[in-house]
């Protein structure tokens, strides 16, 4: 029988709750049968029992996708733990760009909004909808001081394109663009821009709002808040079609 070893990552409350963001499990001689991603869990809540107080919000991924925890895993594999969902070139980290001129992106600098809309707007379309997503001064009239994002950047920037590309196919659109900001973000700053362009206005608007729904429930980003007397993780929920390490959709 062969050793099993592999990476395991974890993102936002789950970093702070392990107090690591990467460390190396060697989980010993694979099993008949194999190892699972339910046996990765299981090692780790027994180390951190809080953690098994939060299987039913805690999504698993192998290799940058998402799976069930009764995924088989093998020797090599990079495992991630994502606590729920709060959202390169040039000024971008990250870039995938599409044939038909769809663009997805995630950032550490301003995002040029303007810039954005002359690159996807087409002769032929009659309509343009942006979106920004923008830091406010307070949650539930508690003070903000600024927030921080974080982001499992390679998985998180195949799922935009993922997403983006499914709205095209949906809607009767020409284009759409999807960018995220990640690190410090002061108030009044873009922390997400969603842009579809169309010859016609109604797919654009409906375009741009299933972008901005769907980036905020399946793309792993999470937000940290800071104030004057202490900084929180925001709480978030996955979408309905992915399961936690629970074993079931949340």
């Amino acid at each position: 029988m062969s050793t099993v070893r592999v990476q395991v990552l974890f993102f936002g409350l789950l970093r702070d709750l392990m107090g690591t963001s990467r460390e190396s499990l060697d989980l010993g001689e694979s099993p008949t049968g194999g190892f699972q991603l339910r046996d990765v869990f299981a090692h780790y809540a027994q180390r951190e029992p809080r953690l098994a107080g939060l299987a039913a919000s805690i999504v698993l991924a192998r290799n940058q996708s998402f799976e069930a925890p009764e995924c088989a895993i093998a020797d090599g594999d990079e495992i991630a733990f994502l606590p729920p969902v709060s959202g390169g070139t040039g000024p971008y980290t990250h870039v995938m760009e599409d044939p038909a001129g769809h663009f997805f992106a995630l950032t550490r600098e301003r995002i040029d909004t303007e810039a954005l809309k002359r690159q996807m707007l087409l002769p032929q379309d009659g309509a343009m909808v942006d979106f920004e997503g923008v830091v406010r001064d307070n949650t539930k009239g508690r003070a903000t001081l600024f927030l921080d994002y974080e982001c499992y950047e390679g998985m998180a920037i195949k799922l935009m394109a993922q997403i983006g590309r499914e709205i095209a196919a949906g809607h009767a659109i020409s284009r759409i663009a999807l960018v995220h900001r990640l690190g410090r973000l002061e108030i009044g700053e873009a922390s997400v821009v969603v842009i579809a362009t169309s010859p016609h206005r109604g797919p654009a608007f409906a375009a741009a709002l299933d972008g901005i729904n769907r980036l905020k429930k399946t793309v792993p980003i999470w937000k940290k808040e800071h104030f004057a007397d202490g900084e929180v993780w925001v709480d978030g929920d996955w979408d309905d079609s992915v399961v936690t390490s629970a074993g079931s959709a949340p």
